[in-house]
């Protein structure tokens, strides 16, 4: 066998490999996560609170307690959080938001909402009626500037070859 063919079964063998090994591990996320929901699921209540703030805040500034930082994975610690800070009762307590609710929480109104520990799943409703979505003025993000970006350069491009067609066609016909 040729030295080529070699490598590339070497290759395809540890593709292979990994592959199998992302399938099992894959598996077993996927249950400790539906033990993880049923667990919230169990938790959860139905709670009614004032809405103080909301964040996207890295897990060190949140504010939340020591015990929940230590818990959180080394690589989940970097990231951002949607944090709510919010009145429950005469508490003022600092609460983790899901990313589809984050969106829908309104600051400074009172609200209804799920909260399983402190996890915010849902928001059942809000006092005064819903408010009207307001056009944020934050910058594009990243994938949308890119995404623009290449859209812009395909129509310049699409537009150069039609000129580039159209000149051909004029030295054919002469």
């Amino acid at each position: 066998m040729s030295t080529v063919l070699k490598v590339l079964l070497i290759i395809l063998i540890v593709l292979v490999v990994a592959l199998v090994v992302l399938y099992f591990v894959g598996r077993r996320m996927q249950k400790k996560q539906a033990v993880q929901q049923e667990q919230m699921e169990a938790a959860k209540q139905t709670v009614s609170m004032l809405i103080i703030d909301k964040k996207m805040l890295p897990l060190k500034q949140s504010g939340l307690p020591q015990m929940v930082i230590d818990q959180t994975p080394r690589l989940m610690r970097r990231s951002k959080l949607p944090i709510v800070k919010a009145k429950v009762g005469p508490r003022v307590m600092t609460l983790v938001a899901d990313a589809k609710v984050f969106e829908d929480i309104p600051v400074k109104r009172e609200i209804k909402a799920v909260v399983s520990g402190i996890y915010i799943t849902e928001v059942k409703s809000v006092r005064g009626g819903a408010p009207a979505k307001e056009k944020s003025n934050k910058k594009p993000k990243l994938r949308e500037r890119l995404a623009s970006f290449v859209s812009r350069k395909q129509k310049e491009l699409d537009a150069e070859e039609k000129e580039m067609k159209a000149q051909k066609a004029k030295k054919a016909k002469k």
